[in-house]
């Protein structure tokens, strides 16, 4: 199969590139106009519907019409001198909100204003103008300013509700500078805009510099711009493709993708895309080398074959992986897993198909100017790599596993932070939720809410919910309790909750999860069913179902690239080394992590999903970059030298692809650290550096240097032997080697060609 679609690619290189550049190029398109529509950005929504937080969710939806896919956000009002609201301030304040809720919202720039002309395409419109629901929320004890609630529908992921935001904020803003009053903006939906809006340069930046890292470092190693440029061109048409078949999946079968999805699938595409691309390259550059006079395109089907059975192996390592995924309890994970294993199946046919159609088109061209080609490379840091590790394994081996396992003791009094780890930038809102808490609870902006529903046909009443309301009041850490709220049927009451810590603190969850919720349990009526929501409680029961997956994915997907092992190594010994290196490595990287952010940059914890995140990207990625050395051990330990002779090779033809697509990847990676949210500083920085152990220590001295140890039984049962010529001596054979490797091999070029 994979022979067969790399030499119809080398083929018909022409047809493929084209195929594959239209194909990328429309979904791409499609997938930047759709994109917005498939994702969901409350994170309650992606809870199983048993859980408490839930089940909340659904009673604000069908009894009080408060869907969970609209921005709410608040509006302070005072004087610009701080001093408190006159009389006559709380009319203009009352009139202006109301006539702020009776108008409608349109965009403030005509070019983003929605139209419905002929020559646009009408399921790609959308009229995000509305009248927004205002309403006067609470007055500050000492009177200096009063809180607005406001709230827009829709999808707050999409850019058009940003707009809509931003023209609401600045026709508020200029309603009430006419009566003399200033304003200020805070809340969920007004945080998220005003961080996005300060992370945006940033992440310009960041994403450029990334890309010109790696074009520099291909540069380096290349010495010619092709090899740099067109691996990142064809990465970023296969990325559009990959993309578009997700969102389109996604509508067509109703799910909604996590915030989260496309940052993480961008970032693996290029990473393992780029990866896929260098090891089909050095390969390239090798045969050329050994075989001058061979045709272009035979010697890219020769590679596409050879180096595509090892792609496979990895990349179906990497699926497998994050199909697990789609076990878990937690919805945005269930949707994660998923979406980049159909990303890494589509950059696997790509790299099947289009690199290997690019190699054939490009030939010796893809290497220009350079005249590497042209000569012999001197062996180098790895060719000097190899034979250390070859001529003395045990020691190699026991300096890869002190340095992991040192790292590993990092874990030691490991905690995990449940907290979203907020911004490192003064946004607007940030300073006006910071004025706001200085007068009232921290919580005013995003209550807990209680929600108590009564059986079908009967009501609820005030009266009855008042010894709840009371026994409520009376928990430390509820600086406020609101009066209940009935909806319009009398069937359904609210009572919000006002905390004197911050909806998204380790101190709210503990308070909602434990106190607030036994005593909901306790003191709701007889009768009436009671769930605690709101921020606070979404993640203090997100942390549980991430536990509760924790325990169930590791050992799911263990099991899973175990079987892969298995499979496609032919060898039972073989699978045991690299699984052992890989869960070293992972703790490795997680007692890093610890080391850094816990204990040296005195954070609560390393971030909850960083175990999972780690585990799946490092075990799998590792497990990648060990499929590659042990595939080329295993060719090596197939020809007539010693077994130590063929690990030194291996080493040294392999380790300078490994090495540069292990920093390209952890530079894609490591990106991810730039950003302002702690929690993806985090990510970023321990899977890059997870990454770049794989590389570096698991994949160039310790898998090597155990195959060495072990010699052709770490393949048993089935174990290569080395081919020998007729009555010659294995020994005697293996001393040709070094000449072997500097002179042209024959080519089968299939006929075809």
């Amino acid at each position: 199969m994979i022979r067969a679609l790399t030499g119809f690619s080398t083929r018909h290189p022409w047809k493929v590139i084209a195929l594959w550049s239209v194909t990328g190029i429309l979904l791409a398109v499609a997938a930047g106009a759709l994109m917005p529509r498939a994702m969901q950005a409350q994170t309650g929504d992606f809870l199983p519907k048993d859980y408490d937080s839930a089940a909340a969710l659904r009673t604000a939806d069908e009894r009080f019409g408060v869907t969970s896919d609209a921005g709410r956000f608040t509006v302070l009002v005072g004087r610009p001198d701080g001093e408190p609201l006159t009389g006559a301030d709380r009319k203009n304040i009352a009139s202006v909100a109301k006539d702020l809720g009776s108008r409608r919202v349109t965009m403030p720039d005509p070019q983003d204003t929605p139209s419905t002309s002929d020559d646009q395409i009408p399921f790609l419109v959308t009229d995000y103008s509305q009248i927004p629901k205002v309403g006067v929320s609470m007055t500050a004890p000492d009177r200096t300013f009063t809180l607005l609630s406001v709230r827009l529908e829709g999808n707050t992921v999409d850019p058009g509700m940003h707009n809509l935001f931003r023209a609401f904020r600045e026709h508020t803003e200029d309603a009430f500078a006419e009566v003399r009053l200033r304003t200020g903006f805070t809340g969920d939906f007004a945080d998220q805009i005003d961080t996005r809006d300060a992370e945006e340069p940033t992440q310009r930046i960041v994403g450029i510099l990334m890309l010109g890292l790696i074009v520099l470092v291909n540069v380096l190693v290349f010495r010619s711009l092709c090899a740099a440029l067109i691996p990142l061109l064809a990465v970023v048409i296969v990325g559009g493709a990959a993309t578009g078949v997700i969102v389109g999946g996604a509508l067509l079968t109703g799910t909604d993708l996590d915030t989260s999805t496309p940052s993480m699938i961008s970032v693996v595409l290029i990473g393992i895309g780029v990866d896929y691309f260098l090891f089909l390259l050095f390969r390239f550059r090798e045969l050329l080398r050994e075989r001058p006079e061979a045709p272009p395109r035979a010697v890219a089907a020769e590679v596409g074959a050879r180096v595509g059975t090892a792609i496979t192996s990895a990349a179906l390592t990497i699926v497998a992986a994050f199909a697990t995924l789609g076990i878990a309890t937690y919805g945005g994970f269930q949707v994660l897993g998923p979406a980049v294993a159909v990303a890494v199946l589509v950059m696997l046919l790509a790299s099947l198909t289009l690199m290997p159609a690019l190699l054939a088109v490009t030939g010796r061209r893809m290497f220009w100017p350079s005249r590497a080609l042209e000569r012999t490379p001197r062996p180098g840091l790895a060719g000097r790599a190899g034979e250390i590790v070859s001529r003395r394994p045990l020691a190699a081996l026991l300096a890869a596993t002190a340095l992991l396992g040192a790292l590993a003791a990092g874990m030691t009094g490991i905690r995990m932070d449940f907290g979203q780890g907020g911004t490192l930038h003064e946004t607007r809102a940030a300073a006006t939720a910071a004025e706001i808490a200085r007068a009232l609870p921290a919580g005013v902006a995003d209550p807990a809410t209680v929600y108590i529903t009564a059986p079908e046909g009967n009501r609820v009443t005030p009266r009855s919910l008042g010894a709840l309301s009371d026994e409520l009041a009376r928990i430390e850490g509820v600086g406020k309790v609101s009066a209940p709220t009935l909806n319009e049927r009398g069937d359904a009451a609210r009572i919000d909750l006002y905390l004197t810590s911050e909806s998204q603190t380790q101190a709210a969850r503990d308070l909602v999860s434990g106190p607030v919720r036994d005593t909901v349990a306790d003191h709701t009526p007889k009768g009436l069913e009671a769930h605690v929501g709101g921020t606070a409680a979404i993640f203090a029961d997100l942390s549980t179902a991430v536990d509760e997956d924790l325990r169930t994915v590791f050992p799911v997907a263990a099991g899973l690239i175990a079987l892969i092992l298995l499979v496609l190594l032919r060898s039972v010994l073989a699978p045991v080394v690299l699984l052992l290196s890989v869960g070293l490595c992972f703790a490795a990287t997680l007692g890093a992590s610890t080391l850094v952010f816990q204990h040296a940059l005195d954070k609560p914890g390393v971030n909850f999903v960083l175990p999972l995140v780690l585990f799946l990207f490092v075990v799998a990625i590792g497990t990648d970059y060990n499929i590659l050395i042990s595939d080329r051990i295993r060719e090596e330990m197939e020809g007539p030298r010693r077994a130590r002779d063929a690990v030194a090779r291996a080493v040294r033809h392999t380790a300078p692809a490994i090495a540069t697509a292990g920093i390209v990847l952890a530079a894609s990676f490591g990106s991810l650290a730039v950003g302002s949210n702690p929690s993806t500083q985090q990510i970023g920085f321990a899977t890059g550096l997870g990454i770049l152990l794989s590389a570096f220590v698991l994949s160039v001295v310790l898998v090597p240097a155990a195959a060495a140890l072990l010699g052709r039984g770490i393949w048993w049962p089935v174990r290569p032997r080395g081919r020998t010529g007729q009555g010659e001596h294995p020994e005697a054979t293996a001393l040709k080697g070094s000449a072997a490797d500097h002179h042209p091999r024959p080519l089968a070029v299939p006929p075809a060609l």
